[in-house]
């Protein structure tokens, strides 16, 4: 078995496969960045070149505030996601307690449920919350960024913890033990030794729950009330013919900047882990 994996046929089979894979997935992408130039509909043949598209997308402030919204969304959540992700991933791996494996499957159970069902339960947690609060207070919490917000964190969690505990799990523990012989406390420790080997992971982690945040759709469009993020806001828009060209054009931005982010993070994760590298041990 393993030299028919490994035969030539194999090889050019999966050479193949992963070629096909690419041109499925990026193909596309790149003929809708052309579409952004084109001097005409989105159709072809190409009417001709023009950055008209660009400078009315930069001059439209409902694009804008959207783009500013998911911004603030995904930095927001994601900072929560990922040290939540790190206090879980220490708990998960450095304590004993009673239930830690409902702990534990709880805590992975975004990864199966669908983005629909969260976002309907939410968007009913919230009504009832609101009409509790209203009736005894007379307050309320409504809908809106902050709900986003809350529910973004929900599904971006388990990410942020399949991301920091790998390496946690490689990290030597008597690397603490010899941090606290020297006089560090606990704090002093973390901050000093843990932290420093676990910030490629967690820069990860962070990229992948901003990544998660700021395409998300299913849980805003339930949750962000009047005010609606880039997702919510492009799929209204889709209904109007004549915004798709500037459309275009934002996506073909938010797409370069954000290869433009994940080639920093990788480059600075790469850094750490050459800098921090002698001090990982193997994985069991």
């Amino acid at each position: 078995m393993t030299e028919i994996a490994t035969s030539p046929g194999a090889r050019r089979a999966l050479t193949i496969f992963f070629s096909s894979l690419v041109l499925f997935l990026y193909v596309p992408i790149v003929v809708l960045a052309v579409f952004s130039f084109n001097d005409g509909d989105v159709s072809f043949p190409l009417a001709g070149f023009t950055l008209d598209w660009y400078r009315r997308f930069f001059s439209n402030p409902k694009i804008l505030q959207s783009l500013e919204r998911s911004a603030i969304v995904a930095a927001i959540s994601s900072v929560i996601a990922v040290g939540l992700g790190v206090t879980a991933s220490f708990a998960l791996l450095r304590r004993r307690f009673f239930g830690k494996s409902a702990v534990s499957a709880l805590l992975f159970s975004p990864l199966v449920v669908p983005y629909l069902v969260f976002g309907i339960s939410l968007l009913v947690i919230f009504t009832a919350v609101d009409k509790f609060l209203a009736a005894s207070t007379g307050s309320y919490i409504g809908l809106g960024l902050h709900a986003v917000v809350i529910g973004h964190v929900v599904v971006s969690l388990p990410y942020t913890v399949l991301t920091i505990m790998p390496l946690l799990e490689r990290l030597s523990v008597d690397l603490e033990e010899a941090a606290k012989d020297l006089g560090a406390d606990p704090w002093q420790s973390f901050r000093r030794v843990t932290l420093p080997l676990l910030m490629p992971a967690i820069v990860s982690a962070f990229m992948i729950a901003f990544t998660l945040s700021f395409d998300e759709y299913a849980i805003a469009s339930f949750l962000a009330g009047e005010t609606p993020t880039w997702p919510v806001y492009l799929f209204a828009q889709l209904r109007v013919p004549s915004q798709l060209p500037q459309l275009l054009a934002v996506s073909s931005v938010v797409l370069v900047a954000s290869l433009g982010v994940v080639l920093a993070a990788e480059i600075g994760r790469r850094l750490a882990e050459r800098r921090y590298g002698d001090d990982l041990r193997p994985a069991p």
